[in-house]
């Protein structure tokens, strides 16, 4: 079946919506990486130490220009400045302490949860799901799995992954569940469309842009990764959408979806082996 790609119109026509969302992960204490969200090497270098994401916060709250949005109070058109959101991968435990900071600061986030892990060490509970969204956060799909490679599952895989997850999350919140992002950074138009399907409304991928894009009925919203060691400066002027950092971040992304082209199964079994067990790797 063919489908559609096209920009997001404004109902304006005045342009393609642009937005400036923020990807972060897990929030931790320096040398307890493994206590929240995935664990090994690779996981680890997105996740932010306590004290360094305190000052991410008071740095977006001091030089980005109005607090941060979410998916339903996106304008409808050109705006400016550019809307800037906050997004949270994986639902590592640690995502309830984030929303409580955000929420200290009348600040409201987005927090996908990857639901085979909900319950299990290290990841959020279903009444820990439910305090985030008695918090005002927006919760989403991250997937049942976390396929590595998301792009190659098949079309059943695909529906089931997002339907699947889409479905324990409503169960959980008593409401349907309409926004989900695509882990692991890998994406491709057909992960939208399975997406669509099942109706999930807003799909965030790890994409650095800033455009909307649409696919059926699936608007799909690149993200700026926050991976430790960014200053908080620099991701404050990615909330700004300023072009320096932003060429910077794009032109990374593109050499590292050419090492994931290039090295297809070997560069998957090089980062399982990074994500997997240290006790495990030294044996």
């Amino acid at each position: 079946m063919a489908y559609e790609v096209r920009p997001l119109e404004a109902r304006s026509q005045e342009g393609v919506l642009k937005v400036a969302a923020l990807l972060y992960h897990d929030v931790v204490e320096d040398g307890r990486e493994d206590e929240s969200g995935f664990p090994g090497t690779a996981a680890g270098r997105y996740k932010l130490r306590s004290e360094d994401f305190e000052r991410h916060l008071e740095a977006l709250a001091s030089l980005a220009e109005g607090p941060p949005a979410v998916v339903d109070d996106l304008p409808a058109g050109r705006h400016h400045p550019v809307p800037w959101l906050l997004t949270f991968d994986d639902g590592g435990s640690s995502a309830l302490r984030i929303g409580e900071q955000l929420a200290q600061r009348s600040w409201r986030g987005h927090f996908f949860v990857t639901v085979d892990y909900i319950g299990t060490a290290g990841f959020l509970t279903r009444d820990a799901i439910r305090s985030l969204r008695e918090l005002g956060h927006v919760i989403g799909s991250h997937s049942c799995s976390h396929p590595e490679r998301m792009s190659r599952c098949t079309w059943e895989e695909l529906l089931y992954e997002w339907g699947r997850s889409g479905e324990v999350l409503s169960e959980i919140l008593g409401g349907q569940v309409t926004v989900a992002s695509v882990p692991a950074g890998h994406y491709g138009k057909i992960v939208a469309r399975a997406a669509a399907e099942v109706g999930i409304r807003t799909l965030f991928t790890s994409e650095p842009v800033l455009e909307m894009r649409q696919v059926d009925s699936c608007s799909v919203v690149g993200r700026f990764t926050i991976q430790r060691g960014v200053p908080p400066e620099t991701a404050a002027a990615l909330a700004r959408a300023r072009p320096f950092p932003r060429s910077r971040q794009f032109a990374y992304w593109n050499l590292k979806k050419a090492a994931k082209t290039v090295g297809g199964e070997r560069y998957l079994r090089l980062r399982q082996w990074l994500l997997s067990d240290p006790l495990r790797k030294a044996q």
